[in-house]
């Protein structure tokens, strides 16, 4: 018998305290989906990037709106999703000095994922999703 994917979205104001939010919600929700705490702690550190991300990125556009978060897991796999308004692909900075205060957000998504990118979706905005492959 295939097992469900258990789906959870949470629409946040794009505002800096959508990160606080982003990250309780995915720690509460997977510690509900047994999720074992080391994955909990590294997909945690996944959304507080991505959403980081999506705020600046929604604050620079005409209209900031909203956000979402999305997370879907299935067995071992664990997927990620955060949507903006902001149509522009995340850029990877190649080159961040050791004193930056920012711009290794997605070094780190793609240290600690299996693998990462973005759409964009026909609603408009843009998505950018990371998968963990989980410990069990």
């Amino acid at each position: 018998m295939p097992q469900e994917t258990l789906v959870s979205r949470l629409e946040l104001a794009a505002q800096p305290d959508a990160v606080r939010w982003a990250r309780r919600h995915a720690r509460d929700v997977l510690n509900a989906w047994r999720v074992s705490s080391d994955d909990v702690d590294a997909a945690a550190l996944a959304v507080s990037e991505l959403v980081t991300n999506a705020v600046q990125h929604a604050t620079n556009t005409a209209t900031p709106g909203r956000l979402a978060l999305t997370l879907r897991h299935r067995r071992v796999r664990l997927l990620v999703e955060v949507a903006d308004p902001d149509t522009r692909p995340p850029v990877r900075s190649a080159a961040v000095s050791f004193t930056s205060e920012g711009g290794r957000g997605l070094q780190l998504v793609e240290s600690m994922s299996k693998e990462w990118g973005y759409y964009l979706p026909p609603t408009g905005g843009k998505v950018v999703w990371c998968r963990f492959v989980l410990n069990g």
